[in-house]
């Protein structure tokens, strides 16, 4: 069988090899791409079936019959190697033979040139009863449009296809989003393939194809911004590759990239990789949000009749909107802004937003992106501690931060945030250890630090390095250390501080320091350990790299981690920490109490009851406000103080408990100073405050009960289970007390827990120092006996398994 460029012997334009000779000829073309190639392409085909056509009617006598295509084809969108997808609509009248001759009259010439074709015989009765058995056909037939005949027969199909779709939605879509399914995990995702098929991959032209048939069922419709040029993109990707390789493939292949990526004008195969997936993530994201939205009607459709009958006899309403944060709400099983929420007039809303819908497991709606990304005011620069601290907690959400992360990507709103962002979204890795472009890698790394952030002392600043460490990908050089500059750029603009910006410096620029030195490097060496120790330059830093480290190689792909690496690692962190400790400073104790808090604890000592103060903070960015307790030192002063906040709905910041002891005075006094701020709405009177903290002393007012019947009523929820608690002892750090650490999720009434646990254990709380950091809280208490001496070693593990049960 012959080729359609081979062909070309013969000269009749109706024939065969005239329009073999006028498709080459038009492929060849090269004012004729895109679009209009594919459109004049089958308009060409039109022409020659038609003619083809016709000659078989007239030789074959047969009447009331029409050519149809379908699908691609149907859409007159050829590329240079389509199929033809053809159906021969008749109206059952004619003789099956002289049918059947009037077929073989019109495939065996597009089979002669060489023309794949996917072929079928039908009347429409035949073809509606098909449809309705097959999705496959179904989808077709969406498409279909009159090649050569009688228009009237595929009009009359088309009107009962297009009903039946509309009309069996219910069915039919839930099967197409199966369909999709199976073909994504067949197929892979197809902006993070190095070898992406452009059609089957999720996020290719068959996705495409589905949205169009979710919109023709009047049901839900795919968002447009971008999708038509998506497709486009993705359309003059396989014309080329068809075009280079002669063959009908959809696989664009490493060795095939360059010529490829040529001829469609662009840089080189990283260009064309890049356009590719940004192609790929519209169509992704829009089916995403189509197939939630799709979820959604038929959810409400289903629910229509028992709710009429609830609000028959019980009266609920729907539609409710329950509070996420200041300005967010959950409605309808999405984030959405709250209705009196301003963009304009409140620039941490959009971090916010992300930040309360990753935190809930929830997804976000498109209408809400959208209108912050249309009216949201730019973050000042530095950005105010809250912009930062909401960032960190979508960053610590774990799992759900990826969805959140990429539909403010979808809208502008993530480079908007993060301009350097630009230079990493979607652009390709071609090491095949990598699972992920770029910016996909990165969010991946944050993923997978949130499951260590109780394993350092700075979660913030590990979530940010997993943000940032790849960030100089895409600059001449080494990523590393065009990274470390623009990281500290980031980091500063987000507001750290310059001890902070340099940690998060080095952290970026020898992020790949521990596995490249554990795996290839002699580790009894003591000028390897030195070296790594000089580079790293404190614990803190060193504990902080090497959850990065895990991180980032978890992230990377399942050939970049394995216990053997991770035992490398660990053995050189444990070196180089034995290193730097030698002059490294101990964790000092308790800074001496302000005036302030002298006076109000001298108040408290003089009435015999607690006293209390709300001041604002000084800082121009200050995050809350500070509230300072003094109470006369009794049992559950931690507990009570933590419980009452939480029934009042204040977020601890971060806390300090000291005792303290009043010269010429009778006893002690324990003075509490918090940062907190209202978790939405206002704040409190301090008066409230003060009446339920006595009742809560002295046992009128059960904190625990009313936490448990507040929770009951409004669950908190959670996208992805978080890591467990941890409580350690923390060895060498006072000798006048037993420290202990505890790292847990950020949650409602988690101090009031940690307080109440070290009350049963009969232990005397010294002082208490907590710091909520993204998503996460950790808190470090020293602890002694009633007598005021360090715990035994063996009743301090007990007390950390204790309270380790109490917070799981």
């Amino acid at each position: 069988m012959t080729s359609v460029e081979e062909n070309t012997d013969h000269t009749a334009d109706s024939g065969p090899s005239g329009y073999a000779a006028a498709r080459l000829r038009l492929l060849q073309e090269e004012s004729q791409s895109g679009p209009s190639r594919r459109s004049a392409l089958a308009g060409l085909t039109d022409e020659w079936l038609n003619a083809l056509f016709a000659t078989a009617v007239r030789e074959t006598g047969v009447r009331g019959a029409t050519l149809v295509a379908v699908g691609g084809y149907g859409r007159a969108e050829l590329s240079p190697r389509s199929d033809l997808d053809l159906l021969l609509l008749h109206d059952g009248k004619a003789e099956p033979r002289a049918l059947s001759a009037l077929a073989d009259r019109v495939w065996y010439p597009v089979w002669d040139l060489g023309l794949a074709l996917d072929h079928s015989v039908r009347t429409p009765a035949e073809a509606r009863r098909t449809a309705t058995e097959d999705l496959k056909v179904h989808l077709g037939l969406l498409d279909a449009r009159t090649v050569a005949g009688d228009a009237g027969l595929l009009a009359g199909l088309r009107t009962s296809v297009l009903a039946d779709w509309r009309n069996q939605a219910a069915k039919r879509l839930p099967e197409l989003h199966s369909l999709c399914r199976e073909r994504a995990e067949r197929a892979g995702e197809l902006r993070f393939l190095l070898e992406p098929d452009l059609k089957e991959a999720r996020g290719g032209l068959r996705d495409a194809t589905a949205l169009r048939a979710v919109a023709a069922s009047w049901l839900a419709d795919a968002p447009r911004e971008g999708l038509a040029e998506a497709r486009r993109r993705l359309l003059d990707a396989r014309d080329a590759l068809h075009l280079v390789t002669g063959r009908a493939t959809d696989r664009l292949s490493l060795q095939e990239q360059d010529q490829v990526a040529d001829r469609l004008g662009l840089l080189d195969a990283d260009a064309l990789l890049r356009e590719v997936y940004e192609a790929a993530r519209v169509v992704a994201y829009a089916g995403d949000v189509t197939w939630r939205e799709v979820g959604r009607v038929l959810r409400a459709r289903a629910a229509r009749p028992r709710l009429r009958g609830l609000l028959g006899t019980r009266g609920e309403r729907a539609g409710t909107r329950a509070p996420l944060a200041e300005g967010v709400v959950e409605s309808d099983g999405e984030a959405v802004l709250a209705l009196a929420a301003r963009p304009d007039r409140d620039p941490v809303l959009a971090l916010r937003f992300a930040a309360a819908a990753a935190q809930a497991g929830l997804p976000v709606s498109l209408h809400a992106v959208r209108r912050l990304a249309a009216q949201g005011k730019p973050l000042p620069v530095p950005w105010p501690a809250e912009a930062r601290e909401q960032l960190l907690t979508l960053l610590g959400a774990g799992e759900p931060t990826v969805a959140v992360w990429e539909a403010l990507e979808a809208e502008g709103l993530i480079t908007r945030l993060l301009p350097d962002w630009e230079r990493v979204r979607c652009r390709p890795q071609r090491n095949p250890v990598h699972t992920w472009t770029v910016d996909r890698h990165l969010i991946e790394t944050a993923v997978r630090a949130s499951a260590l952030t109780r394993r350092v002392g700075r979660p913030d600043l590990l979530l940010m390095a997993a943000l940032l460490h790849d960030i100089g990908k895409g600059w001449p050089g080494d990523h590393s250390v065009a990274g470390e500059t623009i990281a500290r750029d980031v980091a500063a603009r987000i507001g750290f501080d310059e001890q902070d910006v340099a940690v998060l410096g080095t952290l970026v620029r020898h992020h790949l320091l521990l596995i490249d030195t554990a795996t290839r490097r002699d580790l009894d060496d003591p000028a390897t350990v030195r070296t790594v120790a000089d580079a790293v330059g404190s614990v803190g830093t060193l504990e902080i790299l090497h959850a990065l480290t895990e991180a980032d190689a978890l992230a990377t792909g399942p050939a970049a981690w394995s216990a053997w690496r991770g035992s490398l690692v660990a053995d050189l962190a444990a070196r180089v920490a034995a290193v730097l400790r030698g002059s490294a400073p101990a964790a000092g104790e308790p800074e001496i109490p302000t005036t302030e808090q002298e006076r109000l604890a001298v108040e408290a000592l003089r009435t015999g009851e607690p006293v209390l103060a709300l001041q604002a903070r000084q800082e121009e960015d200050a995050v809350g406000v500070d509230l300072v307790v003094a109470v006369p030192d009794q049992p559950g002063v931690l507990p009570a103080v933590a419980g009452v906040l939480a029934l009042h709905r204040l977020t601890v910041r971060a806390a300090d408990l000291r005792s303290m002891e009043l010269p010429d005075r009778l006893g002690e006094v324990l003075v509490l100073r918090w940062r907190v701020a209202a978790e939405y709405g206002a704040l409190p009177q301090a008066s409230r405050l003060r009446t339920d903290l006595v009742r809560a002393l002295d046992g009128s007012l059960d904190v625990p009960a009313k936490l448990a019947d507040r929770e009951a009523a409004y669950p908190r929820r959670r996208g992805v289970v978080p890591p467990p608690p941890r409580v350690t002892v923390v060895p060498e750090v006072s000798s006048l007390a037993t420290v202990l650490e505890v790292r847990a999720p950020d949650a409602v009434g988690l101090l009031h827990r940690i307080g109440r646990a070290l009350e049963s254990a009969g232990v005397r709380v010294r002082s208490a120092h907590v710091s909520t950091l993204g998503a996460n809280a950790v808190d470090t208490l020293y602890v002694t006996t009633p007598e005021g001496k360090p715990l035994d070693p063996a009743v301090a593990a007990a007390l950390a398994a204790s309270v380790t049960a109490a917070l799981s």
